[in-house]
């Protein structure tokens, strides 16, 4: 069964767009990106030519004689004459092209000719995007995919779209859920974020109504990860690349979030992991907030690139590396044990992520000043705190009062509690985090007069 996911939507309006240039859909391996790109293929094209230059080695030739549209269709007939090159009803995907990224060359050829739409696609793209870049500026469309992020989890569920706009509409009028709601949403929660959005993951969860062989399929997603560091990881420390890797969610669990090289070596240095984060990051395999000089407009250029923590980019995956114990029980008990801060702000940085919002933090060094992340409108700044209790939140009451942070307003705040609003602090329950963007550009669109 082919669950809905928010590219399909993407792609029919790509193909519906008379000047649609060839595309490049990027992300890590097992997010389903094949999958969804051949249900659209198969939707909406009489004829589609399928090569994944991984598997099929026949093909990685197919540039022998050029990178002209005639050059190279004719060759892909020469290695499966089976396919076949319709005029104005092909779809040709090329998949996993970081194995043959001088295919990206041919681009801007089938732009020109226009006869074939085509679509290319791969699990370590990031790795060899720059050339991949270079070879097709100007000729291409980019689009990142990622996990199944909550609404898509909903949708798979069999929720309505209607009840999920619900939940935007509750916070757009400060509207608490009722006890149902939040039981209900809460649950759906808890659960998304013990298996994540992995497609497989998902798929075996609600086959069988249970958690019942979901954790050997997370292992077996992180084990492919490592795997694909041995393979790829060239010019590198694969074994320093890994270690940073494993170390995550440990780093994760400790009070202060910060990323420190030296707890997973005391005599580490980061100037000897040079390149190793940002490979992992170019993999899509973890996601790097960093910390802000200080709490202002623009965000960007306003960052101290020493100081950031590192999550994974799939909350479920960071749940399978922690320790069995753990494990047991969060999936039997629920139970987020000390690993409860952990998880829900990884959760949160994975909704930003997957929105498109930047991940950005502050620490102040000669005080306890300190916020979880930060996210913007076209004139405001927003600090977002994620709380695993019920404290009060000193350092966003702090920001949002200091005059020197005049880009600051009011806060957001989320937690184990109900839609509410006090001293500039809006609290949302943690599963409306998929939601924030939508609702600041509702909230902002709002505050503007007509």
């Amino acid at each position: 069964m082919y669950y809905r996911r928010k590219i399909d939507e993407y792609l029919a309006n790509w193909k519906a767009d008379p000047a649609h240039k060839p595309l490049i859909v990027k992300g890590a391996r097992q997010i389903g990106k094949t999958e969804s790109i051949m249900h659209f293929a198969r939707e909406y094209y009489e004829n589609v030519v399928y090569i994944n230059f991984a598997l099929e080695q026949k093909f990685m030739h197919i540039l022998a004689d050029g990178y002209d549209v005639e050059s190279v269709t004719r060759n892909i007939s020469l290695a499966d004459p089976s396919l076949k090159f319709i005029p104005g009803k092909t779809l040709i995907v090329f998949d996993e092209i970081q194995e043959n990224p001088d295919v990206a060359t041919t681009l801007k050829s089938f732009k020109i000719d226009s006869r074939f739409d085509v679509i290319c696609s791969g699990s370590m793209l990031g790795i060899n995007y720059r050339k991949i870049h270079s070879n097709s500026v100007g000729a291409k469309t980019d689009y990142e995919m990622f996990s199944m992020d909550f609404e898509e989890f909903l949708w798979a569920k069999g929720y309505s779209q209607e009840q999920i706009d619900l939940i935007l509409l509750h916070m757009i009028n400060n509207q608490p859920f009722n006890q149902n709601e939040m039981t209900v949403f809460k649950r759906l929660f808890l659960d998304y974020c013990v298996l994540g959005g992995m497609p497989d993951v998902v798929k075996l969860y609600i086959e069988t109504g249970t958690f019942s062989g979901t954790l050997e399929v997370q292992e077996q997603i992180r084990l492919d990860y490592e795997e694909d560091v041995r393979k790829y990881a060239e010019g590198l420390d694969q074994a320093k690349i890994i270690s940073v890797f494993r170390s995550i969610p440990a780093q994760l669990a400790k009070e202060n979030k910060k990323f420190q090289f030296n707890k997973m070596d005391k005599h580490a240095r980061s100037r000897e992991y040079t390149g190793c984060i940002e490979w992992l990051i170019d993999a899509g395999v973890i996601t790097c907030c960093y910390c802000l000089n200080f709490p202002e407009l623009p965000l960007k250029g306003n960052i101290d690139e020493s100081k950031y923590k590192l999550y994974y980019p799939d909350t479920g995956l960071l749940v399978s590396a922690l320790d069995e114990e753990a494990q047991e029980d969060l999936r039997v008990n629920k139970n987020l044990g000390v690993y409860k801060g952990a998880l829900y702000e990884n959760f949160v940085a994975e909704a930003f992520m997957k929105q498109g919002l930047g991940l950005y933090y502050f620490k102040k060094e000669s005080s306890t000043l300190e916020e979880d992340f930060f996210v913007r409108t076209q004139d405001a700044l927003i600090p977002v705190e994620v709380k695993s209790n019920h404290e009060k939140s000193k350092s966003l009451s702090t920001l949002i009062r200091n005059q020197n942070y005049s880009d600051i307003s009011y806060g957001i705040k989320l937690g184990d509690f109900n839609v509410g609003y006090a001293n500039d602090i809006y609290t949302f329950p943690y599963f409306c985090a998929f939601k924030l963007k939508d609702y600041l550009k509702k909230k902002d669109a709002l505050s503007k007069p007509d």
